[in-house]
């Protein structure tokens, strides 16, 4: 028989291979799981994103499936995959990669946690630690980040959550047990599944399934190595075939390219989202919007324009003038970002519900503000040695002098600035995991966050039950 295409053989021995030594890669594993957590945590006050979890029919339910987080519902793996990583992605809280293609590789976790945890409860075989799911986390986010770096999906207009289907397939493939022969078929069968359109992404169709889409994708994933595990036969040029491959049907008939060697650089260089939920490319812009709040919020009615240079990504992704619809809308909108940040000096996500929105001021600046891309901005955001975010915003007064320009290079989540944001992760992950859990639950969770040795040593589903609230004994 033919041999597989050469990026579905690569993936598979990359997971199914030792760990990932890279210390620095672990250690922001357990920052990453903690983060995630709590955004899970969080978005379960929503009720946009309550409404589509639980089992997938009522009453659809096992006694010893998985746990979903923050929930006390116990799902078989496909559907709490879909469930966990629903919750994740819902308020774009959790962590971020930026390249050719951007995503968030915290949804593979989704996948991971769900898998692991529900078969340490089927009590099938040797039990999974949290090490496991750190270990498995590693290589998603690598598998997922690296095929990001020099492939621009978003321009052949698919959705950056195929990329969350592949690389959980591979992962829960190699959890559920399978071997690199079953890892390779699985990851071809994500790939055949060809790819979502980022329709829901970008106006006039901007809506929530961009908050559900890896939730969706992740939990494919555990159906693809279910099949997979059962022995189902795999496609060797799944990419490469002439006219119905992936790449000649749905990639311009470009080549994939893997341009780095898979090992823990995608874990090292991840960005958090640490202190407000926004989308990336508009961090740095409302960090710089924070701090000409003192001297703008009272002078409104002054401001002749406002000037914001980014970076070219940034103008594909955010930039958008005229009505915003929906608080999906508005969290993408780099306008939108700086005006908040301009006027209150902060921002959450209910900044974006509609209540918020009726500002008249927020509309009243977005008007007045001109965006351009900066070359040297554009040109530092692709080099691998900086990965820069940059965004500069001035202000200009009708009879005053202008504010100074604030640029901000690296927003508080990125890698140049990791020591200095874990405080506020700590900080972010117990407001969050308040809103669900007795806050003497959080302190537990908080000081097994700071205990490597103990935390990687728990098995999954004790792991779980601290993240789930207590069933109500009648």
């Amino acid at each position: 028989s033919m041999p597989f295409d050469t990026i579905l053989t690569k993936i598979a021995d990359y997971t199914a291979g030792p760990e990932v030594e890279s210390e620095e890669a672990w250690s922001t594993a357990r920052l990453c799981l903690m983060d995630s957590l709590g955004c899970a945590l969080l978005s379960l006050n929503y009720s946009e994103c309550t409404k589509l979890l639980g089992p997938i029919v009522e009453g659809a339910t096992l006694e010893d499936g998985a746990r979903v987080p923050g929930t006390l519902y116990r799902l078989e793996p496909v559907q709490a995959a879909f469930n966990l990583g629903s919750m994740i992605r819902w308020l774009d809280f959790n962590d971020t990669w930026l390249a050719s293609e951007w995503g968030h590789p915290s949804d593979n976790l989704g996948a991971i946690l769900m898998v692991a945890d529900y078969l340490n409860r089927r009590g099938s075989g040797k039990r999974l630690t949290v090490r496991d799911v750190l270990a498995a986390m590693i290589k998603a986010y690598e598998i997922q980040g690296v095929l990001a770096l020099e492939n621009a999906f978003n321009r052949v207009g698919l959705d950056h959550v195929l990329l969350v289907r592949v690389a959980s397939t591979a992962v829960a493939t190699s959890l559920l047990g399978g071997s690199r022969d079953q890892i390779v078929a699985a990851v071809s069968h994500a790939w055949i599944d060809g790819g979502a359109l980022r329709t829901y992404r970008h106006a006039p169709n901007t809506g929530s399934r961009k908050s559900w889409a890896a939730g969706d994708a992740t939990s494919r994933a555990v159906r693809l190595a279910l099949v997979a595990i059962a022995d189902e036969m795999g496609y060797e040029t799944a990419l490469t075939a002439p006219h119905w491959g992936f790449q000649d049907v749905l990639f311009n008939r470009q080549s994939i390219r893997v341009p780095r060697p898979l090992d823990g650089y995608v874990m090292e260089n991840i960005l958090f989202k640490v202190s407000f939920p926004a989308e990336f490319h508009g961090q740095t812009a409302v960090e710089a919007a924070f701090k000409l709040h003192p001297l703008v919020a009272n002078r409104i009615d002054d401001v002749e324009r406002i000037l914001i240079e980014t970076t070219e990504p940034a103008i594909r992704i955010i930039h958008k003038t005229g009505p915003l619809k929906n608080p999906a809308d508005r969290d993408h909108c780099l306008q939108y970002l700086v005006a908040i940040g301009l006027l209150h000096g902060n921002l959450t996500a209910d900044h974006y519900e509609d209540e918020a929105a009726q500002d008249p001021r927020i509309d009243s600046l977005r008007e007045r503000m001109q965006v351009i891309a900066k070359p040297s901005y554009s040109h530092d955001y692709l080099d691998p040695e900086k990965r820069s975010i940059a965004n500069a915003v001035r202000v200009f007064f009708i009879n005053d002098e202008p504010t100074d320009r604030i640029v901000v290079e690296y927003p508080l989540g990125h890698r140049r600035r990791r020591e200095e944001s874990k405080p506020h992760l700590f900080e972010k992950f117990q407001q969050n995991a308040s809103t669900r859990l007795p806050v003497d639950r959080v302190h537990t969770l908080s000081r097994l966050f700071e205990d490597p040795a103990h935390l990687d040593a728990m098995p999954v589903d004790e792991f779980v039950d601290l993240i789930c609230p207590e069933p109500d004994h009648e």
